[in-house]
């Protein structure tokens, strides 16, 4: 499994937003594979993006039950990782907005 394979994408939302600019050490979120460990993650994000990482925190969420007429299914489970950087690194998906 590569590291690009361990993060799919940034999760933004407007509480990532606020506890990656508030605070002394920063804080980002990414939507992981649902079978990645903490190491994995870990290792993938300091690759990636050339940074430092203190501590990952990890959280999983099952897929919601949806309905359209007389069909229902399942959202697939997915799993997010809070990373907390080291002092002095950075991350930025909005620099130039």
């Amino acid at each position: 499994m590569s590291v690009y394979d361990v993060i799919r994408f940034p999760h933004i939302t407007e509480k990532s937003t606020l506890q990656s600019e508030t605070g002394e050490q920063q804080c980002v979120a990414f939507k992981v594979r649902v079978d990645a460990s903490k190491h994995q993650v870990k290792e993938a994000v300091e690759k990636v993006f050339d940074v430092k990482v203190d501590q990952v925190r990890t959280a999983r969420f099952q897929g919601k039950m949806k309905r359209q007429g007389r069909n229902q299914g399942r959202r697939p489970a997915w799993k997010k990782a809070y990373i907390t950087l080291k002092p002095g690194h950075k991350i930025e998906f909005f620099e130039g907005v």
